[in-house]
């Protein structure tokens, strides 16, 4: 027996665990918030101090931590059917009754359905699609697949290729034939005099000149999230879609809507392309599918889409490609749950109706000097913290101010989320009106005293 063993769940946690996405000097000098239970909207810690997670988990926990119809839904399945794949032309009658809801939910007049266990995995399994179409219908040149600056698409090889994050270049990625384009944040790149009109157009320029320096034929998709999520709640500049969506078409490259945040709710419309006025080829779910209570992604394929997967697997007699707890039967009896509560028991009319509040915050927050930008759309918003308002000038990034202020928060009994210079709120969809003034509350007492400190 050691004599050395951590006897504190933050020691036992830093001594067994490998941390991912977290600041480390943090975690050192802070420990590490260990949790026991939820409460709806908060989360609660091994020393029963509760927070106010005004980030939903991580998008996902919309109906919070506690709700007994998705509990319940789990448990029942459990009794009854508690695992199956869908190989081999099996799959539970959970699976396909899911797989009938999303196409009905969805854009598509119809569609087909594949699942995976996390938007990482369904993006991924996205670009497999591509590449298998273009190998079966005799254009094995197109590979090569376009995304943003800013995007993030998920953390498997070949999803991380497509998040426009600079941190992946730690693992030597992303891969020959990932393509970032630029970021339509017009706010922060947008030029000395352009409107945002100008802006857009110059977006779309870039997708066509960087379509025909490349090759029309070499382009097997573009995908996109609505509103890019983990790059910091970027909204797209106006008119955005319209005016890319056309090239797409022109050159015969699907657009993928990666809908793995913005998908049942979050961005007032069931889907952020219904906000944005866009039928994607294809669109990417996750998260709130399954309210956070099941790891769950899936991929729904729109009528072109679905008919050549269709034919290229009849062609070689099936899909060579899976997951052992694909459309899992707990998974699915949790997002027909989940999809229901949101849809037709007033969740995502209670996130429509809270929006108006919580944009009203973020624009009382954004008077702070030492605030950039507010943005957001729908339940998802930000905050981009400046150390001069005028210029738009960013914080040394040596001075780590949004972790500063999350980790203030959490002080205060808040979570709220650090992204580059911005601090990111998405709360759950049953936040109370008075539980977001809280958040509001805690979250301006933060920006004054991190502020205080580092101005």
């Amino acid at each position: 027996m050691r004599d050395d063993v951590p006897n504190s769940w933050e020691a036992r946690a830093e001594e067994y665990s490998l941390y991912g996405f977290t600041d480390l000097p943090s975690v050192h000098k802070r420990g590490t918030v260990v949790l026991t239970h939820g409460e709806g909207p908060y989360i609660v810690d091994t020393h029963g101090k509760r927070y106010l997670d005004a980030n939903s988990g991580l998008w996902n926990m919309v109906a919070g931590f506690d709700h007994a119809g998705l509990i319940a839904a789990g448990q029942e399945q459990f009794a009854r059917f508690p695992g199956y794949h869908a190989f081999f032309g099996r799959m539970s009658d959970q699976t396909v009754m899911l797989s009938e809801r999303l196409v009905e939910v969805s854009p598509f007049p119809r569609g087909k359905v594949f699942y995976t266990n996390s938007g990482s995995e369904a993006n991924d399994t996205m670009v497999k699609m591509l590449w298998f179409l273009a190998q079966s219908e005799g254009k094995p040149e197109r590979r090569k697949i376009l995304t943003r600056v800013n995007a993030y698409h998920g953390v498997t090889v070949v999803s991380a290729s497509m998040t426009g994050k600079p941190y992946n270049s730690v693992f030597g990625l992303p891969l020959p034939g990932f393509l970032h384009l630029s970021c339509p944040h017009y706010w922060r790149f947008g030029e000395q005099d352009e409107t945002e009109e100008q802006f857009t157009q110059r977006m779309a320029k870039e997708l066509e000149d960087t379509i025909l320096a490349e090759g029309p034929d070499t382009i097997a998709g573009f995908f996109a999230e609505p509103v890019q999520g983990a790059g910091g709640v970027i909204p797209p500049s106006k008119g955005y879609f319209q005016a890319v969506q056309p090239i797409l078409k022109k050159y015969g490259i699907p657009l993928i809507s990666d809908e793995v945040i913005c998908g049942f709710g979050r961005t007032g419309n069931t889907w952020g392309c219904e906000t944005y006025d866009f039928v994607p080829d294809a669109i990417i779910s996750s998260k709130a599918l399954t309210a956070g209570y099941f790891p769950m992604g899936a991929i729904i394929l729109g009528p072109e889409l679905a008919d050549r997967m269709q034919a290229a697997s009849e062609a070689i007699e099936e899909f060579p490609h899976g997951f052992t707890a694909s459309g899992h039967p707990v998974g699915c009896a949790v997002a027909l749950k989940a999809i229901d509560i949101i849809m037709n028991e007033g969740l995502a009319e209670r996130a429509r109706a809270l929006t108006p509040r919580f944009e009203a915050g973020l624009a009382r927050l954004a008077e702070n000097p030492n605030i950039g930008e507010w943005r957001g759309k729908g339940l998802m918003g930000a905050l981009e913290a400046v150390k001069d308002k005028a210029t738009k000038t960013p914080f040394d990034g040596k001075l780590s101010v949004s972790e500063r202020i999350a980790n203030t928060c959490t002080d205060h009994g808040l979570i709220c989320r650090p992204l580059g210079q911005s601090i990111v709120l998405c709360p759950p969809f049953i936040i109370t009106e008075g539980q977001m003034d809280e958040m509001f509350e805690k979250l301006e007492a933060a920006l004054k005293q991190v502020f205080a400190e580092v101005a």
